[in-house]
C-alpha cells in the first residue's frame, strides 16, 4: 500500500458497506487480525480487506495511511485485549506476573499477528498505558528511575521474544508441529546413556516438559532476579518485621 493521506475531515465514511456495516478503524482493525489469523501476513492487503469489509479498498485510506500503520494499530489492538480487566493489587511481583502472562496469553490467542506484531513499537494508545502501568509499578516498588527502565526493558523484551517464538510454533501446520514435539520422545528417550549421559538420565522430564511453554517458569526466574535488585532487601532480610 503506497503513502496516501486522506484530509482529515474526509476520514469518516458514514455509508454503510455493501454489508451493512459501517466503516471504523476498530472494524478494519478486526477484520485485519481475524484475515491475518486464517490466512497469514499475505491476508494484510487492501485488496483483501475491501473483500472482507464488503467496501471498495480505497475505503481502508480514509483510516490508515498504508499496511504498516494498519500492522501498527493491529499490534496495539495485542497489547490492549492484554490489558483488559488488568488491575494493580499493590503487590509488584504479583502485578508483574500478572502483566507478563496476560501478554503472552494475548499474543498466543493470535500467533499469525504476533509473528508480524512481537517486534513492533507503535506508540498507540494501549502501549502508552502499558508502559506507563509497568513503569508505575515498578516505581511504586521502590526502584530507581535507572533501574525500573532497565528492567522494564528486560521484562517486556522477554514476554514478547516467548510470545514470538510459542506463537512461531502454534502457527505450524498441526503435523509438523506433533512431529516437532515427538522428536523429544523418538528421539532423544533413545540416545545412548554412555554417549549421552546427561539426556538419558532426564529424557522422560525433557519429554514432558518441552511440550510446554517455557516461558511462565523463565518469568519467574526474571522476577527472582528483579527481588534481589529491589532497594533495601538486604536490610529487610537482616531485620524482618515482626
Amino acid at each position: 500500500m503506497a503513502e496516501r493521506v486522506i484530509p482529515e475531515p474526509q476520514r469518516r465514511r458514514r455509508r454503510p458497506t455493501k454489508q451493512g456495516t459501517v466503516l471504523s478503524e476498530q472494524v478494519i482493525v478486526d477484520t485485519a487480525l481475524r484475515l491475518v489469523g486464517l490466512h497469514g501476513a499475505e491476508a494484510l492487503t487492501v485488496r483483501r480487506l475491501g473483500a472482507a469489509l464488503g467496501a471498495d479498498p480505497s475505503a481502508v485510506y480514509r483510516y490508515f495511511r498504508n499496511t504498516d500503520d494498519l500492522l501498527l494499530a493491529l499490534t496495539d489492538e495485542l497489547v490492549g485485549h492484554a490489558q483488559r480487566g488488568w488491575r494493580p493489587t499493590g503487590d509488584w511481583r504479583a502485578d508483574l506476573r500478572d502483566i507478563g502472562l496476560r501478554i503472552h496469553a494475548a499474543y498466543q490467542a493470535h500467533p499469525q499477528a504476533a509473528m508480524l506484531a512481537a517486534h513492533r513499537t507503535t506508540g498507540r494508545d494501549h502501549e502508552t498505558r502499558a508502559v506507563e502501568a509497568i513503569l508505575g509499578v515498578l516505581r511504586t516498588a521502590g526502584f530507581p528511575d535507572p533501574e525500573a527502565v532497565r528492567i522494564y526493558h528486560a521484562l517486556v523484551d522477554q514476554g514478547l521474544a516467548f510470545a514470538a517464538l510459542d506463537a512461531a510454533a502454534a502457527a505450524m501446520p498441526a503435523p509438523a508441529r506433533a512431529a516437532d514435539r515427538d522428536v523429544w520422545r523418538a528421539r532423544y528417550a533413545h540416545l545412548d546413556p554412555q554417549t549421552h549421559p546427561n539426556i538419558a538420565a532426564t529424557a522422560p522430564l525433557l519429554a514432558a516438559d518441552m511440550r510446554r511453554s517455557g516461558y511462565p517458569f523463565a518469568l519467574d526466574l526474571l522476577l527472582e532476579a528483579i527481588a534481589a535488585r529491589l532497594p533495601d532487601r538486604g536490610a529487610e532480610q537482616e531485620h524482618p518485621q515482626g
